[in-house]
C-alpha cells in the first residue's frame, strides 16, 4: 500500500457528502419547480466525468496515479482519505462511472455485516450473468469495526467487488492491515480558495443543475468571502452560496454582508480523538519549544474553540517545561503546575489566563534539554551497569557490624565546609569519571556550569595534593 501525498499547492475534489440540513433554495418551490431542483446545489453540481472535477491534481492530473488506474480500467481496492467536502464520494462515483461498474453504496453507521454478505452475493450473481464488476462503497469506513473490516477481505482479495472506502480518520490507526495491505490510500487535499471559486462560478452560471436561472447578480468580494470562509470544503462553499441565493431571490445580488449571514457560524474542524487532536497537539509543543509564542497561543485557542480538556494542554505543557525548558529556567515547570492549579480553581473562561501566560512563559524562556539527555544517559547506564556495588564510604551503617565491615568509613560530611563541598566520590569504582549531566549554555545553566566547573577543580586539587611525590629520576 502506498500513501501519496499532493506537494503541488492546495486542492481536493468536490463534493462529497451533504450537511445535516438543506438549503433554503432546495426547499423554494417558486424558484425551482422542478422536481431535480428539490436536491441541494452540491449534489446537483456533482461532475458527471474527471474532466469536471476540480482539484486534486496531484492524483487526477494527466500521468498521475488515480488518473492512470482508472483508465487503465481497474483501479482495484481503494481507500480515500481526506477532510469533510473534499470529494471522497463524488471519487468514488466516478471510478465505477469511469470503469463501467455497478455502484452500490454501504454505510458504515447503519448497516452491518449481513448488508455485506447481501451485497457480495449480488455481486457474484451479477458476475456470473455477464453482468458488470461492482465498486462496494464504504462511507466512513473508519466506523467498521474488525469484524466487519475482517468481513471485506475475500471479496476484495478474489475480485469479487471492487472495494472502495471513504474516511476523515488516519487509515493508519482506524483500517486493520490486513484491509491496508489490499489496498491503495489516496490522500485528499482541501480545496484551494482558487478552486472554490471555480466551482462557485460554475455553479452560478449552470442554468441546467446551478443557479444560473436566477440570473443572480453576485459581488466578486462576496465570492471570495465564501470561497476563503468554506475552509476548502466545496460542500459547505455551494450550500452557503445556495442559502444566499435564497435570499437574494431571483434576479437579486449577492453582497459580502448576505454571505456572511448565510455562513453563519464558523466550526473549527477538530476532533479531540482523532489524528487532528494529535497534530495541533504536536503543533502547540513544538511551537513552544521553538520559542514562538505566536504560534503555540494560536494552536492553544483552536484546541479551546475546538473543545478540547485544557488539562491536556496543562499536561503537555507540564511535560515541555521540564523536557524543553529544563534547568535553563528552573521556574518554568512551577509556573506550569502553578498554572493548572489556578486554571482548577478559576474554570472557564478566566481559567484560560493563566493557560495563556503559562504558554507564552514556557515560549519564551531560555531553552535546555541536558535533565533529558541526563536522564537518558543515566538509565543507559543503570541498565549496563545493574550491579554496581555502592562505595563502602557512601553507605549507611545503622548497626555495629556493619560499621566494622567499614560501611560509612571514610565518608566527609559537606557541610563541614565553609563552601559545603568536599570532594570525594558518589559513583560505583566501574562508573568513576562519568558524566550524565552536561549543563547548556542558557539562562540559570550558565551558574550551573561555572559551580560544576569550581568543584571539578576542587575534586582536582584534591587528587593531586593526594598524589605521592614523584622519585627523582637518576642523574637529576
Amino acid at each position: 500500500m502506498g500513501i501519496l501525498r499532493s506537494h503541488l499547492p492546495a486542492p481536493p475534489p468536490i463534493f462529497t457528502d451533504m450537511g445535516p440540513k438543506r438549503s433554503a433554495v432546495a426547499e423554494e418551490p417558486s424558484l425551482f419547480p422542478n422536481a431535480r431542483r428539490a436536491e441541494p446545489l452540491a449534489s446537483r453540481m456533482r461532475p458527471k466525468t474527471l474532466d469536471e472535477f476540480v482539484g486534486q491534481a496531484h492524483l487526477l492530473g494527466q500521468g498521475k496515479p488515480l488518473r492512470v488506474l482508472i483508465e487503465q480500467g481497474a483501479p482495484g481496492s481503494l481507500i480515500f482519505w481526506g477532510p469533510p467536502g473534499s470529494g471522497k464520494t463524488t471519487l468514488a462515483h466516478l471510478v465505477a462511472r469511469a470503469t463501467g461498474r455497478t455502484f452500490v453504496p454501504f454505510s458504515a453507521v447503519s448497516e452491518g455485516v449481513p448488508r455485506i454478505r447481501e451485497i457480495v452475493l449480488d455481486a457474484k450473481e451479477q458476475l456470473a450473468a455477464g453482468g458488470p464488476e461492482s465498486v462496494l462503497f464504504v462511507d466512513e469506513i473508519h466506523r467498521l469495526n474488525k469484524a466487519q473490516q475482517d468481513s471485506l477481505l475475500p471479496p476484495a482479495e478474489d475480485g469479487t467487488i471492487s472495494l472502495i472506502g471513504a474516511t476523515t480518520e488516519n487509515p493508519s490507526f482506524e483500517v486493520i492491515g490486513a484491509l491496508l495491505s489490499r489496498t491503495r490510500v489516496f490522500v485528499l487535499e482541501p480545496l484551494s480558495p482558487a478552486d472554490l471559486l471555480v466551482l462557485i462560478d460554475r455553479a452560478l452560471r449552470d442554468r441546467e443543475r446551478g443557479l444560473g436561472e436566477l440570473d443572480l447578480q453576485a459581488h466578486p468580494e462576496a465570492l471570495a468571502f465564501i470561497a476563503d470562509e468554506a475552509d476548502g470544503d466545496a460542500r459547505r462553499a455551494l450550500s452557503v452560496l445556495e442559502a444566499s441565493a435564497a435570499h437574494a431571490g431571483a434576479g437579486g445580488r449577492i453582497t459580502v454582508d448576505l454571505a456572511r449571514e448565510a455562513m453563519q457560524k464558523r466550526f473549527a474542524r477538530y476532533d479531540k480523538a482523532g489524528e487532528e487532536h494529535y497534530n495541533l497537539l504536536s503543533a502547540y509543543h513544538k511551537s513552544l519549544r521553538g520559542s514562538d509564542p505566536q504560534g503555540a497561543l494560536y494552536w492553544m485557542a483552536r484546541m479551546i474553540e475546538g473543545g478540547e480538556d485544557p488539562m491536556t494542554l496543562f499536561r503537555r505543557a507540564i511535560a515541555m517545561a521540564a523536557e524543553d525548558v529544563g534547568l535553563a529556567d528552573p521556574n518554568a515547570l512551577v509556573i506550569a503546575v502553578a498554572a493548572r492549579d489556578a486554571f482548577h480553581m478559576l474554570g472557564p473562561p478566566e481559567g484560560y489566563l493563566p493557560l495563556a501566560e503559562m504558554t507564552i512563559y514556557l515560549a519564551t524562556a531560555p531553552k535546555s534539554n541536558s535533565a533529558k539527555e541526563a536522564l537518558g544517559e543515566a538509565l543507559e547506564a543503570a541498565r549496563n551497569s545493574p550491579a554496581a556495588p555502592v562505595p563502602l564510604h557512601i553507605r549507611n551503617a545503622p548497626t555495629p557490624l556493619m560499621k566494622a565491615l567499614g560501611y560509612g568509613a571514610g565518608y566527609r560530611y559537606a557541610h563541614d565546609s565553609p563552601t559545603a563541598y568536599l570532594p570525594q566520590e558518589y559513583l560505583p569504582e566501574q562508573l568513576r569519571g562519568a558524566s550524565f549531566y552536561v549543563p547548556g549554555g542558557m539562562g540559570y545553566e550558565k551558574k550551573v556550569a561555572e559551580r560544576l566547573a569550581w568543584w571539578a577543580q576542587q575534586k582536582d586539587a584534591q587528587s593531586h595534593a593526594a598524589e605521592p611525590p614523584k622519585r627523582a629520576e637518576e642523574g637529576e
